[in-house]
């Protein structure tokens, strides 16, 4: 089994350091030849595991020279098993072209996804705490929590580097990420004189600790405590936009049921909408990570902002129904805004938690980008090739609402008649009809696909230097999935 006393390796081992210095054969290490092969290959891959990328670590010990007895046989065999038991699941080479499912990737961390939710969301109104949780009490796809959980695991082996935070330590454990900053005494002071009034504070989780253990975990070093807070903030993020979002656009269902606007009030689905970004901010801040932080508040500014976008495009339209080259690039900037932005950044967090190279955070940031604006451009065709029933929600309801989006936008070009519905915004009778019979004769949703896969395609491309493993499998099976996606 080649030199009595060492493994045989590769005359090289790249090290993930930015200057990808090389470690040559003189990283091989001296074993005590009375220790068994098996016991040695171990041993030694523990101490390497902290230290080389993982899929490179699985190379270096599957290069041995093939052994030529049935005895060195048989402790390969369990060199090979050894190395599959301590090697995360998440770093194992690819499978080739075979499918896999992204839910299934991180299917423990998910289980606990709305159960924390709804901790994050406790109060001591019952009627908010209704109102609030109303949404996460349905089957919601949580896209962009499995986007955050995906990319962490993908990136768990990617280059490191280091980078000035606050408190670094401090959100590696599961308990620290619920410890307040403020005094708790402050955090629940409701009344100064609460004490003469016989007043008890319910539980909150401004000062209690989740439910979740680090115990649920075990031996799952993949992906931090904090990015699994941070898959958490993204959907009560994602969670407040849809509250807003239906009182803006007096949507009556959501995800196949009465939307919160329909079965509480306007004022209740507003007020639910901002106490889950206050909920999320204070979350956040727990983090302790100034430019996470920085990112996510942006991505609250950035969905406002895509809403005004949209106004004013409207009114625009309204005053001049003409297509031009600038309508494709208005709209997608409108897009980015009020749908990828999340996702894009949402996705760049998660590889600063994980403490990720700079040229690693800017792959996770491309491919949610891209992503999130492929979802958008499938979201926009759904609209218009899916029935009411199977969408969840009413089928054509941008054009109701008046709103021209990319499939629309593309068929106008190439027929001048739809400004003068754009410009009326779709108001009068038939003009709904009227407008879908024209994009469905036109190949404005042909254009629309071909956008969406084109930005599909980017994504891929963006992550394609990550070590192998299922979850980058995920994330590329997840570019599929938008592209079929029917709901």
């Amino acid at each position: 089994m080649g030199g009595r006393g060492r493994i045989p390796t590769k005359s090289t081992i790249i090290w993930p350091t930015t200057a990808t210095a090389p470690i040559t054969a003189s990283s091989r290490l001296n074993i005590n030849p009375s220790v068994c092969a098996w016991c040695r290959t171990r041993s030694q891959y523990s101490r390497l595991a902290s230290r080389v990328p993982q899929p490179q670590l699985r190379r270096h010990f599957s290069s041995s020279s093939p052994p030529q007895s049935s005895w060195a046989a048989a402790a390969a065999q369990k060199i090979q098993s050894a190395v599959a038991e301590v090697l995360p699941s998440s770093a194992r080479q690819s499978t080739g072209n075979i499918t896999i499912d992204p839910l299934k990737v991180v299917a423990k961390e998910l289980k606990f996804l709305d159960k924390n939710i709804r901790q994050l969301l406790g109060s001591g109104h019952p009627m908010l705490d209704t109102v609030a949780k109303y949404y996460s009490q349905s089957e919601g796809k949580h896209i962009r929590p499995l986007l955050v959980l995906l990319m962490s695991r993908a990136t768990a082996f990617a280059a490191k580097l280091p980078r000035p935070r606050y408190d670094v330590q401090h959100t590696l454990s599961r308990s620290a990420i619920d410890t307040p900053i403020t005094s708790p005494s402050v955090l629940l002071d409701k009344n100064p004189d609460k004490d003469l009034l016989n007043y008890s504070s319910p539980p909150s989780p401004l000062t209690d600790a989740s439910n979740e253990t680090e115990f649920a975990f075990p031996n799952d070093t993949a992906i931090l405590p904090s990015q699994r807070r941070l898959a958490e903030i993204t959907e009560l993020i994602h969670t407040a936009s849809l509250l807003h979002d239906d009182v803006i656009d007096h949507a009556t269902t959501r995800r196949s049921a009465p939307s919160a606007n329909t079965t509480f009030g306007n004022k209740m689905a507003v007020l639910a909408g901002d106490f889950m970004l206050g909920r999320a901010s204070v979350a956040l801040a727990r983090l302790r990570d100034p430019e996470v932080t920085e990112l996510l508040a942006t991505v609250i500014a950035n969905l406002v902002e895509g809403e005004f976008m949209q106004l004013k495009n409207t009114a625009s339209d309204e005053k001049n129904p003409n297509w031009s080259e600038q309508t494709i690039s208005y709209y997608l900037q409108k897009s980015y805004l009020k749908s990828a932005s999340l996702i894009a950044k949402s996705c760049r967090a998660a590889a600063l938690l994980g403490q990720c190279a700079p040229n690693v955070v800017e792959a996770a940031y491309q491919y949610g980008k891209n992503l999130g604006l492929a979802f958008q451009l499938v979201d926009d065709m759904l609209d218009y090739t899916i029935s009411g029933t199977e969408l969840g929600k009413p089928a054509g309801a941008d054009l109701e609402l008046g709103l021209a989006t990319a499939p629309l936008l593309f068929a106008w070009r190439n027929r001048p008649e739809l400004g003068l519905l754009v410009g009326r915004k779709f108001s009068k009778e038939g003009d709904v009809q009227k407008a879908r019979d024209i994009v469905s004769q036109s190949d404005g949703l042909e254009q629309t696909r071909a956008l969406a896969q084109e930005y599909a395609d980017k994504a891929v491309s963006s992550i394609s230097a990550f070590p192998p493993g299922e979850a980058k499998d995920g994330l590329e099976e997840m570019c599929t999935k938008v592209m079929k996606r029917r709901k």
